[in-house]
């Protein structure tokens, strides 16, 4: 292998390999730099895997009400929990695997250990132990003209809520333990709070979410997290809003969960606690001080191309601060090496990136909330149209939910559009593309949309801001 390269990039998940592999396709000698498992988090106890679990929770649930499809099952379904956990390991396994193969698709170096900076160039990496716990790289040292900085994030830990990893857990316990708990205190009702609720109650565990925040996913649109709230009281799983955790009795035989509500002090029994309360930076050892780059708190300062306050340092994804995404590390990234390569590559715009939730009902947004656009003074136009009234919903037995879109009312600019409901995920990708393209709401009024498919919703809740609904 080169001790000196074009590129070498800190970290292997999304933002850190396809970075990777487009600096190849600019004819970069590039390297990359994991201490553990290529495809990070995300590949391995992150994004992938757990929408493994979320798709054997989804089953299950529909085994719940066959009848609905006219279907009769002779005997009972059940949850073979170490199972579950197994068929998501091996999706996580075989994306590692690709990675690995793209790695030497683009003749990109990997270079196992742990990497630090002792220089605006220089690169120095130390064996360091993997998830399982194995020891990997070798000491060397590298050089190049330009460093990347994608190291990502870990669990957010409470000082009143220490996660030791069996009675206080983190998502990286929740997704790996193979032993089923009868009853879980899920702290946190953002994303990844939403989601174990979901898999874990269709699991067979008794679930309470608790938010310290006035609602669930706070992030989203309110007419999101109330429709959100109503499915998960309505499926039987247990929802606390403005209720803060003040701490867990671990010695108490089940565990005791301390609550503080607007009625008082309730206290909440269970066998495990899963603290989801965000995510912070990987800043630690990296020789930042030794450098001298710029951080605020546990991110990395970066420009509008990810340069650092130190040339030929940069850095992209969940260390440079929310939103936590995959999808935003990838592209932050791709448009830092084409910015490096001399490319005209227009800056992200966070209103951009679009939000997945992948409970069910799904949750996917981009742009403005309506509460956000008229606080940035648009007059604005919304329109919502229910799954209800949808065809493909219908036939899908999947009418949860809505579509959100929200127009400025001067020149017609898609501001945002919020979706709850099955393939939400999917869905949003429509209007990334019309915001990116500078769409306005009548031209998605006059592109024609196939029927019968779920996308129509997009299409009619457009219709319904510019007051011309068809099908409500």
């Amino acid at each position: 292998m080169a001790t000196h390269y074009d590129c070498v990039i800190i970290g292997s998940g999304p933002g850190g390999y396809e970075t990777a592999v487009r600096a190849s396709q600019l004819d970069m000698k590039t390297a990359i730099v994991e201490k553990d498992k290529l495809g990070g988090v995300c590949l391995n106890i992150g994004c992938i895997p757990t929408k493994a679990l979320l798709k054997s929770a989804e089953v299950m649930a529909e085994t719940s009400h066959l009848d609905d499809f006219g279907l009769e099952l002779d005997g009972s379904v059940s949850a073979d929990f170490p199972s579950v956990i197994q068929r998501s390991r091996g999706a996580a396994n075989q994306m590692n695997q690709g990675v690995q193969f793209l790695m030497k698709k683009n003749d990109i170096d990997v270079l196992r250990g742990h990497g630090r900076l002792t220089d605006a160039d220089t690169v120095e990496i130390e064996p360091s132990v993997n998830m399982d716990g194995e020891e990997v790289g070798e000491e060397q040292t590298v050089t190049a003209d330009h460093i990347i900085l994608a190291t990502g994030a870990r669990p957010n830990e409470l000082p009143f809520l220490p996660i030791d990893g069996e009675k206080v857990i983190s998502s990286k316990e929740a997704m790996l333990q193979t032993e089923q708990p009868d009853s879980l205190v899920i702290v946190g009702a953002g994303a990844i709070g939403v989601e174990f609720a979901y898999f874990y109650h269709h699991m067979g565990t008794d679930v309470t979410v608790i938010e310290v925040e006035d609602r669930m996913v706070p992030n989203e649109d309110k007419d999101v997290s109330k429709e959100l709230e109503k499915s998960y009281k309505k499926a039987g799983i247990e929802v606390m809003t403005g209720a803060g955790v003040q701490g867990v009795d671990k010695d108490s035989e089940p565990l005791t969960v301390e609550v503080e509500t607007g009625d008082g002090t309730e206290h909440i029994e269970c066998e495990q606690v899963l603290s989801a309360v965000g995510v912070v930076g990987n800043v630690e050892d990296l020789g930042l001080e030794t450098v001298g780059v710029e951080t605020d708190g546990n991110d990395i300062v970066v420009d509008d191309y990810y340069r650092t306050n130190v040339d030929g340092v940069y850095a992209i994804g969940d260390v440079t601060g929310a939103p936590w995404l995959a999808h935003k590390a990838s592209h932050e990234g791709i448009l830092c090496i084409e910015h490096i390569a001399g490319h005209d590559v227009r800056p992200m715009d966070k209103k951009d990136i679009p939000a997945c939730t992948y409970c069910q009902p799904q949750i996917a947004s981009v742009g403005y909330t309506e509460e956000e656009a008229k606080e940035e003074g648009y007059d604005v136009k919304v329109g919502k149209f229910p799954f209800k009234a949808n065809g493909k919903a219908a036939a899908l037995g999947q009418q949860e939910g809505f579509v959100k879109t929200i127009y400025d009312e001067k020149y017609g600019e898609f501001l945002g559009c919020h979706i709850i409901g099955s393939e939400a995920t999917e869905l949003i990708a429509e209007v990334v593309a019309s915001r990116t393209l500078e769409t306005t709401g009548h031209e998605i009024m006059e592109s024609m949309h196939p029927h019968p498919t779920l996308s129509e919703a997009v299409m009619e809740a457009t219709r319904s801001a510019y007051d011309q609904p068809i099908n409500i």
